[in-house]
């Protein structure tokens, strides 16, 4: 059951949306929701393994392949030996932002929200969406490198390895408790399966031209437009 929306949003039956002042924190995914790529694939595509890893991200993200940490380590394998510097070819030549992303950041940070980027990607593309969107907080994979080339392997970090669905939730959660909020004043913001933990324990979940599984569940979802569009249905 949906309620009506203004055409490209679709808003599931639940309470009534609370206003924009009600919120303190908003969590993003980064691929295909924030930018608009999946990293590995292009990381892959220069690399000559483009449809093999491809794949397999598409069945992860449409959560057919329900361990999200296999899925990666199997990308992963798969690109060990390729040139590090193929890397700084994707952020030059192949990341791009999202319709909205910038203004959509800009009005949250605006509205005194903490901003938290929460990928399964990796560090080296994070840091560089993390400045340009002004985020507060930051959880993503470390990729080992090793002589100029990746090893096919992530990196140990405090927190774990993998940022996988139930490592979002825990991320979004903690940044709660770090800046004394509820989940409930939480949005997250994802287009797959393995974003759906994260969006379950917020008080706002919000799917972003996401797969079907993740539009079902999500209380909004923007079909067409850019990110912007949630202010549409949350005023201030």
């Amino acid at each position: 059951m949906t309620t009506t929306a203004p055409a490209g949003l679709v808003v599931n039956a639940g309470p009534a949306l609370p206003p924009l002042s009600h919120f303190k924190l908003a969590a993003f995914d980064m691929d295909s929701t924030l930018i608009s790529i999946e990293c590995i694939d292009e990381i892959a595509a220069l690399a000559g393994k483009g449809s093999e890893v491809a794949a397999i991200t598409e069945a992860a993200m449409r959560g057919e392949i329900t361990d999200f940490k296999d899925s990666l380590r199997r990308r992963l394998a798969l690109l060990a030996g390729v040139p590090a510097s193929v890397l700084d070819r994707v952020l030059a030549e192949r990341l791009t932002f999202n319709p909205g992303a910038r203004e959509l950041c800009t009005a949250l940070k605006a509205a005194s929200l903490k901003l938290v980027l929460v990928s399964g990607g990796f560090t080296f593309f994070t840091r560089f969406v993390a400045a340009e969107l002004g985020m507060d907080f930051v959880r993503s994979n470390e990729l080992e490198i090793e002589g100029g080339a990746l090893t096919g392997r992530v990196v140990l970090q405090d927190w774990g390895d993998i940022c996988d669905g139930a490592e979002k939730r825990r991320m979004l959660l903690e940044c709660c408790e770090k800046i004394g909020c509820g989940p409930g004043q939480a949005i997250a913001v994802g287009d797959g399966a393995n974003d759906l933990p994260m969006m379950g324990a917020a008080g706002l979940s919000v799917a972003y031209h996401a797969k079907p599984k993740v539009r079902e569940q999500a209380r909004i979802a923007i079909n067409e437009g850019g990110l912007e569009r949630l202010l549409e249905l949350i005023q201030p």
